[in-house]
């Protein structure tokens, strides 16, 4: 055989070998970094919001453990947290930083005007510098906002419908957590019109929520609005049984609490905007730029009621509110 083909046969035969290997090459695992604000969950204590972002992702082609790695970091409703977790994923190099809530986005931020940042639970969007416009994010951050604003109104106006006579209501809120000062003031005035005083009480620790509670009985007050916060959710049961202790009437955000004993909640589907935001991301991670990405609003407002709370503290739920629940604990 000739020199020349010999050459041929074998370059032939790399060329063959390598095509094999170069279509056997893995294909590129995302990484997606998620500050949670909220606690690790638990097999006894399961969290149906992380679980809905994670199936969402799947059903959008990125599973764990095949194409995806999801960096979690976790707070424990300790916003004071945020910052150094936020700084810990900016360094992790993540194609995606997925978060909730305000002070969580904020922390993010503040580490990164690049990676992209999808969110939910966010107050106050464009005033808390996220972005100039909805339509078309102007920096990193996406997502779905929460209307806290609209919100606690309907939360105070649920509790006049409760109870006709209410001359005062308390506002449990975290004084880490700039993202209640806007809605403390327009429920405030929402509360004026209607000859209610408000009392603001702030905690962030368990026994300032006991002392809080202590401070509403002296002051005689009826009715609780739980202020939208990752703390305050993972305390829902202390919660609600200090306001069945001191016969307190108690509205939170968050579903999850009325089943811990809290009397109400009225805020949005938040296992349905955990499923969207993992929308967000799949459309960032197969090209979408943040700008093309309008942040939006929540869809579904849900109101829930527990029954057995309401027994406790001798009210009688009003027809009006028991035909417009969506969930009804007995």
């Amino acid at each position: 055989m000739k020199r020349r083909e010999l050459i041929g046969l074998f370059g032939a035969t790399a060329l063959g070998a390598a095509m094999p290997a170069r279509a056997q090459q893995p294909a590129k695992v995302w990484r997606v970094g998620f500050l949670a604000a909220r606690s690790r969950p638990t097999p006894a204590r399961p969290d149906v919001w992380y679980e809905a972002f994670a199936q969402s992702l799947r059903e959008q082609g990125y599973a764990e453990g095949k194409n995806l790695i999801i960096e979690w970091r976790f707070a424990d409703g300790q916003n004071e947290r945020l910052p150094a977790l936020a700084a810990e994923l900016a360094r992790a190099k993540a194609d995606v930083l997925v978060t909730h809530t305000t002070p969580a986005t904020l922390a993010l931020q503040q580490e990164t005007r690049t990676i992209p940042i999808v969110v939910t639970g966010m107050n106050d969007v464009i005033g808390q510098g996220l972005s100039t416009s909805f339509s078309r994010p102007s920096g990193n951050v996406t997502g779905l906002t929460n209307i806290s604003v609209d919100l606690i109104q309907k939360r105070l106006e649920q509790l006049t419908i409760l109870i006709p006579k209410l001359s005062r209501v308390a506002v449990l809120q975290n004084p880490g957590n700039i993202a209640n000062v806007t809605p403390l003031k327009a429920v405030t005035a929402a509360a004026q019109r209607l000859g209610i005083r408000i009392f603001p009480v702030d905690a962030r620790t368990q026994g300032e929520i006991e002392r809080g509670f202590n401070l509403m009985a002296r002051e005689r007050i009826k009715a609780v609005i739980v202020a939208s916060d990752s703390f305050f959710l993972g305390e829902g049961k202390l919660i609600a049984d200090l306001a069945i202790k001191h016969r307190i009437a108690s509205i939170s955000p968050y579903r999850e609490s009325v089943k811990d004993g809290v009397l109400m909640s009225y805020g949005q589907d938040t296992v349905e905007a955990y499923r969207h935001i993992a929308v967000f991301v799949a459309k960032i991670l197969k090209g979408a730029k943040v700008s093309d990405l309008p942040i939006e609003q929540p869809t579904r407002i849900l109101l829930a009621l527990n029954l057995k709370t309401a027994k406790a503290l001798g009210l009688k739920i009003p027809q009006e509110i028991l035909l417009r629940a969506d969930e009804v604990v007995e």
